[in-house]
């Protein structure tokens, strides 16, 4: 942990129910064109859940403690690429999660240069036990999970 805590990385802020991460467009992003690969949306998308759950008060180290150790695994994942994202953009990676429905999350994520919509999908995540099983959260999960469902 940097001892300055301007040397943090950030994990974005909400507003109200919706996270917001800044993301910066590197050439490692870029096909040779200087246009976002398109996998690479995928990786933005992950960072924005992780780090949603993360300034929700969520690890990933709580998922393996307590009476039911268990994990997320996307099974379904719908993307629309609205406009290319390009070397140097400043985007954020806006995450709205919907709803909770067993061990079912479904999420709403947005990419935005500005006000312009990049990309967007529709995400579902389910929550499994550690043999790949589903399994509904556990009681402490779910207390921490609420904020975002309210």
């Amino acid at each position: 942990m940097p001892s300055d805590p301007r040397d943090a990385p950030s994990s974005g802020r909400f507003e109200g129910r919706e996270h917001i991460l800044p993301v910066r467009i590197y050439y490692e992003d870029t096909d040779f064109t200087g246009v976002v690969y398109h996998a690479n949306y995928l990786r933005f998308f992950e960072r924005g859940r992780s780090d949603a759950l993360r300034a929700a008060g969520v690890s990933h180290s709580d998922l393996l403690v307590g009476e039911r150790p268990s994990a997320f695994t996307i099974v379904r994942m719908e993307i629309d690429f609205r406009r290319p994202a390009r070397i140097d953009d400043a985007l954020e990676v806006r995450t709205l999660y919907e709803r909770l429905r067993g061990p079912r999350l479904f999420i709403r994520q947005r990419l935005l240069r500005g006000e312009e919509l990049v990309c967007e999908a529709q995400v579902e995540a389910a929550c499994i036990d550690l043999s790949g099983r589903p399994a509904r959260p556990s009681q402490l999960l779910l207390t921490k999970l609420a904020p975002l469902f309210e």
